[in-house]
């Protein structure tokens, strides 16, 4: 059958062992969908919550990518890999000589905002290739420090060896790089043995959808079902300011105009000029996402209704 267009968001538990990309296309074709993308990619290792966006809400993933996110994280200490997880070589082992007062106190000198080196087996590109293709042939080439912000950074338990911990943070944060980080600040070394992605910006775990419940729904070519299991797109604005248009407002701006912000509209949103501003339709809803300048809403991003 010809691909459908479909609009809206699907929050997928995504498995283990599985990369980011191979369960996109699985879960797109699963709902014969014409687009779809993911929002920030999960390693093979790693489990949890990845958002799904397909058709339209592509447009607004990058609302996705841009915030913040929580982690449930398992570590080993007294190994370090080369890629700070579990697929990785050994590269030392050093005894673990730290009382679990010194792991609470380095743990707590590491929240709040710092800079951090993305490690080499990251998806980050340099002259045009992922830094892991010159992981994998030994070649290591300069990264810049990065700002991030551990919001929280929580020790669960530890039994001398292993340790659970949660990890709220902002976009960007590599998990696997500030457990390395954490074992070298002990002297011994730690690697990622489990990771799972719990939140994603307002997106919660006990909203996920696994393949399995979304399969039996694509044997019976049940499109309605599976349309059903999808938020709205503009879920990924949460936190947005709102602005509700006139008919006229609308069109200028589907035509790619400015719109002159009115005492009334400007009472509506924040003292400080916003960068992102979702805009509604009073009659039709959701309509795209504009920007501030001044006195003046300019267009970022517009839905295509056309055909829909």
């Amino acid at each position: 059958m010809a691909r459908r267009i479909v609009d809206g968001i699907l929050l997928l538990d995504k498995p283990l062992e599985v990369s980011s990309n191979g369960i996109l296309q699985r879960v797109r074709w699963l709902f014969q969908a014409e687009k779809a993308g993911h929002t920030g990619a999960l390693d093979p290792l790693a489990s949890g919550l990845l958002p799904i966006c397909f058709g339209e809400a592509t447009k607004f993933s990058q609302f996705l990518l841009d915030t913040d996110k929580t982690y449930q994280v398992s570590a080993r200490f007294g190994v370090r890999t080369d890629t700070s997880d579990a697929a990785g070589e050994v590269i030392s082992e050093r005894p673990i000589g730290f009382e679990l007062t010194q792991l609470q106190a380095a743990v707590e000198s590491m929240r709040g905002p710092q800079l951090q080196v993305p490690t080499m087996f990251s998806a980050l590109k340099y002259q045009g290739q992922p830094l892991y293709k010159y992981a994998r042939q030994g070649i290591t080439v300069p990264r810049e420090a990065r700002p991030i912000d551990i919001f929280r950074f929580e020790l669960v338990d530890f039994d001398g060896q292993d340790a659970r911990f949660i990890v709220h943070c902002s976009k960007g944060t590599y998990i696997r790089t500030l457990i390395d980080d954490l074992g070298e600040t002990l002297g011994c070394g730690a690697y990622v043995t489990a990771l799972r992605r719990t939140h994603v910006g307002p997106f919660q775990a006990d909203q996920m959808l696994t393949t399995d419940s979304l399969e039996p729904l694509n044997t019976a070519q049940d499109w309605a079902g599976l349309d059903a299991l999808l938020l709205p797109m503009d879920f990924a604005l949460a936190g947005l300011p709102r602005l509700t248009l006139d008919a006229m407002a609308v069109k200028r701006l589907q035509h790619g105009q400015t719109v002159l912000l009115t005492s009334q509209l400007l009472d509506a949103l924040p003292l400080s000029p916003s960068p992102a501003i979702a805009l509604y339709d009073e009659n039709a809803g959701f309509i795209g996402v504009g920007s501030q300048d001044g006195a003046e809403l300019k267009v970022r991003r517009m839905l295509n209704t056309a055909n829909r």
